[in-house]
């Protein structure tokens, strides 16, 4: 998407990102939450060095991404789980790619040898996305819960850096 660049998640940013969120949500196929967080909730949950989005030409925040740690131990310092958003009206035109290459370069830079994320099965495009940036199944959890009124499947997925 040639007008779209990504630069670091700001503060300024929260009212845009919290609204694809809710949009993403929305849509059903996103996520087990139904309601975004609040920013604090957000950015208590997010590591900031991590956190990225892409702005279109205007200035308009079309996609986020960021990522959380898997866990507190030591051992996992280097495992992080990964989201991504994208406005409804700007998917389909690589806003989601952009930002996991950035992301894919921040974390290799910090020394992150791993992203993880879980997405349901239904979510085909998320797949695809994730697949073309170098993410592979490692498992999935079969009917993990019930999402309006349907039960529903995670697929696990991974990406281990080649570099560090």
């Amino acid at each position: 998407m040639a007008d779209v660049t990504v630069r670091p998640m700001t503060i300024g940013d929260a009212d845009r990102v919290l609204a694809i969120y809710q949009a993403g949500l929305d849509g059903g196929d996103a996520s087990f939450e139904t309601i975004a967080p609040t920013w604090a909730a957000f950015d208590a949950a997010r590591l900031p060095q991590h956190r990225f989005v892409g702005v279109d030409g205007d200035g308009t925040v079309r996609g986020w991404v960021a990522v959380s740690p898997t866990s507190t131990r030591a051992v996992y310092a280097g495992v992080v789980e990964h989201s991504v958003y994208v406005d409804p009206a700007a998917r389909g035109r690589g806003v989601a790619r952009l930002l996991l290459d950035a992301l894919i370069a921040s974390t290799e830079a910090a020394g992150i040898w791993t992203i993880q994320a879980g997405v349901f099965g239904e979510n085909t495009a998320s797949l695809a996305l994730h697949e073309r940036a170098g993410f592979r199944v490692i498992g999935v959890r079969e009917r993990v819960g019930r999402h309006h009124g349907r039960w529903c499947d995670v697929i696990l997925l991974e990406r281990r850096s080649p570099t560090v």
